[in-house]
């Protein structure tokens, strides 16, 4: 019989923070700055990983104002299938990079860095492109 394999559920956040978004430079493979995010445990909602997640990486509390987008291009991910949920959410303060993160700032449309992994570039041009 062959054996069944299926992406892996994750979330991802758009945190709205100080007049930009929250990104988070990754600790490990693949390196570059990310929205913060990861996999979804077992036993948790898709809103509890997100802000499970979003405090974990950036130390903030976040308001999830609601679902942007799901995405699930098969080589999203260089080290496996995984589809995401995308949340857009709010907070207030700074962010504080924690968990697998070394680094976490604020960015507007204009001055997003260079270095973004995943497909995360097209996930923020998409939200800046719907939301201004």
């Amino acid at each position: 019989m062959k054996e069944r394999r299926n992406p892996v559920p994750t979330v991802d956040l758009i945190i709205e923070c100080n007049g930009g978004v929250v990104l988070i430079r990754r600790k490990n493979p693949p390196h570059g700055w990310a929205l913060p995010g990861g996999f979804v445990d077992y036993g948790e909602s898709l809103e509890e990983a997100a802000r499970r997640e979003a405090k974990e990486e950036t130390g903030l509390d976040v308001e999830l104002v609601r679902q942007f987008h799901t995405y699930s291009e098969p080589g999203r991910d260089p080290r496996l299938h995984t589809i995401t949920t995308v949340y857009v959410a709010r907070a207030a303060g700074e962010p504080r990079a924690g968990d697998d993160a070394v680094d976490a700032a604020v960015f507007g449309k204009d001055d997003l860095p260079g270095d973004i992994a995943f497909d995360h570039r097209e996930i923020l041009m998409d939200y800046f492109g719907k939301r201004y």
